[in-house]
């Protein structure tokens, strides 16, 4: 049967309406990846997170950042590499110490926002990540194609490819950034037909430039992400799960998918 990880940033609410929208994902995703105080988070949004997902049989892994809760990680900082490795060990302990507490396992490494975006393209920082990933025993999260595969690739690190449902794609690869128009799909069926897309590992088709035919992307993913702070989520992850459903193709946790480089 074919089967795909439904992942979820996770932790990133701010009151108690998004809180209940994050309780309800829980029934639809296979693992999450939770905010630890580098863009948003607090011990007990944690706490809960870890609850929540326990509860729901749903595989925990750490969502680091940027040190900027300002802009909620989505702005690439100039810090000095030591300085951003000590922040980023800082996060995850005190989510595992958290997760220790309550005998949940973490599983994965998910870096956030414009750390994620950045690391797929500087070796450099991908390298450092993979480092941190690896001394914790965790998998990583991460763009296919990207510095972030490459160096884990290299260092016989576990990575499992991830793709967005609810954004949108440079030809590149690469996600269009926030700040750019069409960033966000908007629309759930959009989104439904993008991740059924990347699940059955057929072309995505980008809308074309003025004066240029559609762009076809290729991405060869694993797990399929949904951000946890859309107000869309619960329906896009309730849409996505039920046209999986339709397919048979079953929602499991990446644990039981072959990976993308070495265990």
């Amino acid at each position: 049967m074919a089967s795909i990880d439904l992942n979820a940033d996770m932790g990133e609410y701010q009151d108690a309406a998004a809180s209940m929208r994050e309780a309800a994902l829980m029934a639809q995703i296979s693992s999450c990846s939770i905010a630890c105080g580098g863009h948003t988070g607090t011990a007990e949004t944690m706490r809960t997170t870890l609850l929540r997902a326990q509860a729901s049989s749903v595989r925990c892994g750490v969502h680091p950042s940027f040190p900027d809760q300002e802009n909620f990680g989505r702005v690439a900082l100039a810090i000095a590499p030591d300085k951003l490795r000590g922040s980023l060990s800082k996060q995850i302990e005190v989510c595992l110490a958290i997760a220790q507490k309550l005998d949940v396992t973490l599983y994965h490494l998910k870096p956030h926002g414009a750390l994620y975006n950045v690391a797929a393209g500087s070796q450099s920082l991908a390298e450092m990540i993979v480092a941190l990933t690896k001394s914790y025993g965790l998998k990583l999260y991460g763009p296919p194609g990207s510095a972030l595969e490459t160096q884990a690739m290299m260092a016989g690190l576990a990575f499992v490819a991830e793709g967005f449902v609810d954004r949108s794609y440079q030809p590149s690869g690469a996600l269009v950034p926030r700040a750019q128009a069409g960033a966000i799909i908007p629309s759930v069926p959009e989104r439904v037909h993008q991740a059924l897309s990347l699940a059955q590992g057929r072309m995505l088709s980008l809308p074309p430039l003025p004066g240029t035919a559609p762009k076809l992307l290729s991405l060869h993913v694993k797990t399929l992400c949904i951000h946890g702070d859309d107000p869309l989520a619960l329906e896009t992850a309730e849409a996505i799960s039920a046209a999986l459903a339709g397919l048979a193709i079953e929602v499991v946790p990446p644990s039981t998918i072959p990976e993308r480089g070495l265990s």
